[in-house]
């Protein structure tokens, strides 16, 4: 019972302690200052209160308090300031190793789709302790991704990438939102995360019925929509080579570079003549009909597996005790 009336959800992702510091400092000043100026009005208000007979002494200024007020204040303001900072500053900046997982919201429901092509409804499964980057976008209207829990919450805008990520560190079952009104059903677009052990997650992706990878699904969009005869691997095509573009800056011809991330591979691909790259000419018709937003994500992930600057960072294995061996015999006689 007391789980269920609680004022604040578990706070069960790394870096919510950080955003709860900053709300609780925050609603202190706040309460401080307000319950500050009412009591002293309201004593104002008795103790000086004016009578017809008496006539107001003159005031006079005070350098010290002026700089007290105007000093104490802005201090407090930049606190708040630097605190917002650093909470704003990473929860932008995913760790390179952190796991991908796709979703794309729908009215009413989000759908998720796992790097190795396991999919779920308005569920989502992750490892505890492993950072997780989710690439977001939707097939209609504005919708909003919110996991108080982890106290993470991301617009996502139809026709743009949105990403978020978190840490969770506490196993357990957790509360899914859409924060953003998009409909009449929009209060029944409601899901559930499920945080699991490292073992049990492994566990869990092996029992899903799963078919091809992401990349293997987007490999196939790409081979079907005829990408691969004008985008070849050795730079031969009428198109350029799609091998080591993720994360890279590409020139264009009008002299500009433009980071080729999630939200410029979309773009090329749907409107092919927005941004045209230096040394080639606009041949690309645009997939905008032809292709669902899953297809977008699926054949993103493969042109992303192409390039190196995408994969996550090994993990360097351990390196095995080496025993020392005995120093070998000189052999008698011979070459």
């Amino acid at each position: 019972m007391a789980k269920d009336l609680q004022l604040f959800p578990d706070s069960a992702a790394a870096g919510a302690a950080g955003v709860d510091a900053n709300y609780f400092f925050i609603v202190a000043v706040s309460v401080f200052f307000a319950a500050g100026i009412s009591l002293a009005i309201l004593y104002f208000a008795l103790r000086y209160k004016r009578k017809s007979e008496e006539m107001p002494k003159p005031i006079h200024g005070s350098l010290i308090l002026e700089l007290g007020w105007t000093v104490i204040p802005f201090l407090i303001a930049m606190v708040m300031f630097a605190g917002g900072a650093v909470v704003f500053f990473r929860s932008y900046n995913p760790p390179p190793s952190a796991m991908e997982i796709f979703i794309v919201g729908k009215q009413w429901m989000w759908k998720t789709q796992h790097p190795n092509g396991v999919r779920e409804i308005n569920e989502l499964h992750v490892p505890v302790n492993r950072a997780i980057k989710l690439t977001m976008t939707t097939e209609d209207v504005i919708h909003s991704y919110y996991i108080p829990a982890f106290r993470v919450k991301k617009d996502v805008v139809p026709g743009q990438y949105s990403t978020m990520w978190f840490e969770p560190t506490k196993v357990g079952k957790y509360h899914l939102f859409c924060a953003e009104y998009c409909g009449t059903q929009h209060s029944g677009m409601i899901g559930s995360v499920y945080v699991m052990e490292e073992a049990d997650y492994e566990a869990w992706l092996s029992g899903s019925v799963r078919g091809e990878t992401m990349q293997q699904a987007g490999e196939r969009l790409f081979n079907r929509l005829g990408c691969a005869t004008c985008h070849k691997a050795d730079n031969t095509g009428r198109g350029p080579t799609l091998v080591d573009v993720f994360g890279q800056p590409v020139k264009l011809q009008s002299g500009m570079s433009v980071l080729a991330d999630e939200g410029y591979l979309r773009e090329s691909i749907l409107r092919p003549s927005a941004k045209t790259v230096a040394g080639y000419t606009v041949e690309m018709p645009t997939f905008q009909g032809q292709i669902s937003e899953e297809g977008l994500l699926q054949v993103i992930g493969y042109i992303k597996s192409l390039s190196k600057a995408a994969q996550p960072a090994a993990t360097p294995a351990a390196k095995p005790i080496e025993t020392p061996k005995p120093a070998p015999t000189a052999k008698k006689g011979g070459n």
